[in-house]
């Protein structure tokens, strides 16, 4: 898989930029995490995935809390898929197209390699819900698991500094029933879930 498509290129050039693509292709991008980066991502509380087929594309925020994406060999990570709107826009372009990216952000000034506080994930999903993938993630309906292609962190230049206080009452943890979340109880879907309810 090339890291830079011709469209890429033509722009690189275009706007002179292909010394300096060539330089993070060959420093910067790599194929398997570092320890720094096992450790940056084992540390984060979400992380942004974008998915696309022929037909349709998304970006989706995923949080839990730290540690809910666990990187678990050179070139793999997952994360659970947790109870949400039920439209699948995200998994279902996985099924349609495995081609995804992650960005995963630090907004309290760390730089988690001395340089980056901005690493992306270009690699290829697969959809797990086996009882035995599921039961390893509190509040787990099915498991996301990425084998990376492409890895290579950002500089932090434009991200802005904030502070993060605490997990958000609806991620899934040991010892933690999340409360049901008020959008259920909307009119548009409210007999739905009344209907589930009494079943």
């Amino acid at each position: 898989m090339t890291f830079y498509h011709e469209n890429m290129r033509e722009l690189q050039d275009r706007y002179e930029g292909r010394a300096v693509a060539d330089r993070i292709e060959e420093l910067r991008m790599h194929t398997e995490f570092t320890d720094d980066e096992r450790a940056f991502i084992g540390s984060v509380p979400f992380f942004f995935l974008a998915t696309a087929s022929a037909d349709s594309v998304d970006c989706s925020f995923k949080g839990g809390v730290p540690g809910f994406v666990r990187v678990i060999s050179q070139n793999q990570l997952e994360w659970p898929d947790y109870d949400g709107n039920r439209t699948y826009r995200s998994l279902g372009n996985i099924l349609n197209s495995s081609r995804v990216g992650l960005l995963f952000l630090s907004f309290d000034g760390t730089l988690f390699d001395g340089t980056a506080a901005r690493l992306r994930i270009n690699g290829r999903a697969e959809i797990d819900d086996s009882p035995d993938s599921i039961a390893q993630f509190p509040g787990a309906r099915r498991i996301v698991r990425v084998t990376a292609d492409h890895i290579f962190p950002n500089c932090p230049r434009y991200i802005p500094e904030m502070s993060w206080a605490e997990p958000s009452v609806y991620s899934p943890r040991d010892g933690h029933t999340p409360p049901e979340p008020e959008w259920k109880s909307r009119p548009h879907v409210k007999d739905i879930f009344d209907a589930e309810k009494e079943s």
